[in-house]
């Protein structure tokens, strides 16, 4: 019987071993709970600050977004200030080919005028012959000499008023082509600065998507050690899940021990029963014994108890932490995504704004080059200009001269008709000659009136 009670002892402090064990074990476990409540709001706190991020990127992202529609905008402006100008370009085309064809004209006129001078000069030449008496006698003679010279006179100021007519309209033509050159290089000059600003806007958005990219890998970094750390949360939790089993397996052990050992109290006592003759002192200690039994099973069914309560409900905060933190690294994932495109996006968009400012580019320097050609244009019109001018003062001054002239032979048509006797050898040969001039000269009135 002292065997069996000593056994009995033995299993006793076997089981308040493992009870201490099993304290030892839940302050363990506690303890890693707390270690992982404070990395669990460690990692909250990570992946709140990395939210925030997020919104301070997505705020910037919208920033550029609306810079990118005023830029369009601006675009949009240029394209049509383009078209614009390669109107006013066409326009300015065609008014140098119409001046071409008004100096085509003059010079035509001029040959024209040239001619007629020579045709003067002959006349001039002519009536510088002696003339016989004759001729003051013959006035059919001389009123087709008065009319040659009134229709050569009136030719002559038809010329002048047309040549003068031209030149005002090239003046004004002249007048209109610097206007048009003067608002080219104005609009060559705004599409100069916009190009400077387009480029100053393009640098400082380069500069923010370097800062959005250094921020991106950050993020990429945060994210990295997120999933690291609950991986190792993952085998934590794992290797506790372990640790219960193994405890619940020495619980169970020690439960069946603790049966066992009642079994064998509940036989010895039914023994001492039975035998009667068990001393009030071994009844006593057997009570005691039994108590204490009684008692520290209560107290390995409370720690029992509580230590699944706080197992299960350390399971379940830890499944919800892995969880929560699951889904918040799904929507930083998702996030990333989303950054990532819309930075594409952004590069995207650089690359056309590179391409519209190579286009402006390319536009400015074709204005550039329309404009060099219209001031040559210009410069060669004014060249031209400045010929008709002279070679217009120079008929002008043909036109005082042959006036002069005209009136020297009217008054030497006068003298001459008291040597009208010293032409009778020239009279036939005169008549004819000035019969031809005549209808010469009728043949340029008809064709100048049609």
């Amino acid at each position: 019987m002292e065997q069996q009670i000593k056994e009995l002892e033995e299993r006793v402090a076997d089981e308040e071993v493992s009870a201490g064990q099993s304290e030892e074990l839940k302050k363990k476990m506690t303890g890693e709970i707390e270690e992982l409540k404070k990395d669990v709001e460690d990692l909250e706190s990570s992946l709140q600050k990395a939210e925030q991020e997020k919104q301070t990127k997505d705020n910037q992202i919208k920033t550029l977004q609306g810079e990118m529609a005023q830029q369009d905008e601006v675009i949009a402006k240029l394209n049509k200030d383009k078209k614009a100008m390669e109107e006013q370009n066409k326009r300015t085309q065609e008014a140098l080919q119409a001046e071409e064809d008004k100096v085509n004209h003059l010079n035509k006129l001029k040959q024209k005028l040239e001619s007629t001078l020579d045709e003067v000069s002959l006349i001039y030449f002519l009536s510088s012959l002696p003339i016989h008496k004759h001729f003051h006698a013959n006035p059919v003679l001389s009123t087709h000499r008065h009319v040659t010279l009134f229709l050569f006179n009136l030719q002559m100021e038809e010329n002048l008023s047309r040549e003068q007519k031209i030149r005002g309209d090239v003046e004004k033509t002249k007048r209109k082509l610097e206007g048009d050159l003067k608002a080219t290089q104005e609009t060559v000059d705004d599409l100069e600065r916009v190009k400077r600003d387009l480029e100053e806007q393009l640098k400082r958005k380069e500069a923010e998507i370097n800062g959005l990219s250094g921020k991106f890998e950050d993020e990429q970094s945060i994210v990295a050690q997120l999933q690291r750390k609950i991986k190792e949360l993952q085998t934590r939790i794992q290797e506790l899940e372990e640790d219960l089993e193994a405890e619940r397996a020495a619980r169970s052990k020690s439960e069946k021990a603790r049966q066992q050992v009642e079994s064998e109290l509940e036989e010895m006592a039914d023994r001492l029963e039975e035998q009667g003759g068990a001393t009030a002192q071994q009844v006593d200690l057997n009570k005691k014994r039994e108590a204490e039994l009684m008692k520290l099973k209560r107290d390995l069914e409370d720690a029992r108890l509580q230590n699944e309560q706080q197992i299960a409900a350390m399971r379940k905060k830890q499944s919800d932490s892995v969880n929560e933190l699951s889904d918040q690294l799904d929507q930083s994932n998702k996030a990333r995504g989303r950054a990532e495109k819309e930075r594409n996006d952004l590069k995207g968009e650089l690359d056309d704004l590179h391409g519209q400012i190579d286009q402006l580019t390319k536009i400015k320097m074709n204005a550039e080059k329309t404009i060099k050609a219209l001031e040559a244009q210009l410069s060669e019109m004014s060249a031209k200009l400045d010929d008709s001018n002279r070679h217009i003062a120079d008929l002008s001054s043909g036109k005082s001269r042959s006036t002069q002239e005209v009136s020297d032979m009217m008054r030497q048509l006068e003298e001459a008709e008291s040597q009208v006797s010293q032409l009778g050898k020239l009279k036939q040969q005169f008549t004819t000659q000035l019969e031809e001039a005549r209808r010469n000269l009728e043949d340029e009135s008809r064709v100048s009136c049609k």
